[in-house]
């Protein structure tokens, strides 16, 4: 049986499926991530119950206008942000398999002499 993945990389992958452009499937994302595209289906729909559990219904507890203002506009900062991170994660993981980023590969011989 295979270990399951740490609990911080099953939120990024989910966080990406949920914040993937329109177009990109979830056996993309699955897919760049090297889960199963089941595995993450499963993630993203005990993330929403999660979530569906934990913001029940309460009667006056949303948030005043001013700070649901705010909110949005955090959101609009952030949700580039996230965006440009994926893309480091994904060059840094492409680089790593191509062996670029190694000290053998970077011209630097002497600290790779066998």
């Amino acid at each position: 049986m295979p270990k399951p993945y740490p609990k911080e990389f099953r939120e990024d992958v989910v966080r990406v499926a949920r914040n993937r452009e329109p177009g990109v499937t979830l056996e993309q994302v699955a897919a760049d991530f090297g889960v199963h595209p089941a595995s993450l289906t499963k993630w993203i729909r005990r993330t929403e119950a999660e979530e569906n559990a934990e913001s029940g219904p309460v009667v006056g507890s949303g948030p005043a206008r001013g700070e649901s203002a705010e909110l949005a506009e955090a959101r609009k900062r952030i949700r580039p942000l996230e965006q440009e991170n994926e893309v480091l994660r994904r060059a840094a993981a492409y680089l790593s398999q191509s062996g670029w980023g190694t000290a053998c590969s970077s011209g630097l011989r002497r600290s790779c002499a066998a």
